[in-house]
């Protein structure tokens, strides 16, 4: 079996093993909603987690025997293996816009991943760590913060999910950084990365699992898979010098991709803001009040009128007359 070959094995078997992953957070996340980060005592958490890292370990295994032009779009599998999982292993359906939506991020981010150039293999200086991380903390506490002072749970999941998205995209910028830096005979010199690679792969575990209360599992896994590689696009090439293939050609198309990608997680927010469908153990102010009919005393509706009541005020009317 050929290099190439492997590469492309491993990332799809990595991106079956995000999408269990994905969707055991997701059930977890349903059925224990007072826990929303750390659902300690659940065992399909530590389940997911498993399933969570050997993707990782896949994802990376592929990276030594592929290109990363190859790799990283075939990573954008994981939502559209997903949807047709959750649909037999939990028998949760996503409808035809969701579908809609998640091909077309992923049909986007792999566009955007194609034309982004090879990434050259040297570590950042101290400095630029430094500040990569210090941006990288503010930014994911402040969707974290901006995350909490909403009240769609739809909302408050793409938030989130933004979050886990640029902790792991950083974490895999940090990962390259050190595998590049490493020696082994030295291997403490790199422990305030491992320490950063630690602690963004930790907060996005915990940002993630949060992002699927109420939210279903389409929209939040979408806006991880979107935002991971392409915060990492952005920091290859303001950080690392890449740029995009084919010149201005190249950049003027890639942003088409983004545009494709973002239209994509709008369509699985709209479906999900559409489906009508309150969150399991909330409440919806505009769920409809019961029917006459549906086993509820009539008097209790407020201007409910039944068949025999509209009879006898027929007959007395009639009979005034």
């Amino acid at each position: 079996m050929s290099s190439l070959a492997l590469s492309v094995i491993l990332s799809l078997v990595s991106a079956v093993a995000y999408a269990a992953g994905a969707i055991l957070q997701e059930h977890v996340a349903t059925t224990t909603p007072s826990r929303p980060y750390a659902p300690l005592h659940q065992p399909g958490w530590w389940v997911a987690v498993a399933l969570n890292s050997a993707g990782a370990v896949l994802h990376v295994v592929a990276l030594a025997y592929g290109p990363l032009s190859l790799v990283q779009p075939l990573g954008a599998l994981t939502i559209v293996f997903a949807l047709p999982m959750a649909a037999l292993f939990v028998r949760r359906r996503a409808g035809a816009t969701a579908w809609r939506g998640a091909i077309m991020a992923t049909v986007g981010l792999a566009g955007l991943l194609t034309l982004t150039g090879e990434a050259e293999s040297r570590p950042l200086d101290t400095v630029g760590r430094g500040v990569l991380a210090a941006a990288t903390l503010g930014t994911v506490a402040l969707l974290f913060l901006a995350a909490q002072g909403v009240h769609r749970p739809i909302t408050r999941s793409v938030l989130l999910a933004g979050g886990a998205g640029v902790a792991f995209g950083i974490a895999s910028v940090f990962t390259k950084s050190v595998s590049v830096d490493w020696l082994w005979s030295s291997p403490l010199a790199q422990w305030p990365s491992l320490a950063v690679i630690a602690a963004l792969a930790t907060g996005g575990l915990l940002l993630s699992q949060a992002s699927y209360r109420g939210a279903g599992l389409a929209a939040p896994l979408a806006t991880v898979t979107v935002v991971n590689p392409v915060v990492a696009a952005v920091v290859g090439i303001t950080m690392f010098g890449e740029g995009f293939r084919y010149g201005v050609a190249g950049t003027v198309l890639a942003l088409g991709c983004g545009v494709v990608a973002a239209g994509g997680l709008i369509l699985l927010t709209v479906e999900r803001l559409g489906n009508g469908l309150p969150p399991r153990g909330g409440s919806d102010r505009h769920a409809p009040g019961p029917q006459v009919g549906e086993g509820v005393d009539v008097r209790a509706v407020p201007g409910a009128r039944t068949d025999l009541e509209v009879e006898m005020r027929s007959r007395a009317v009639a009979g005034g007359s």
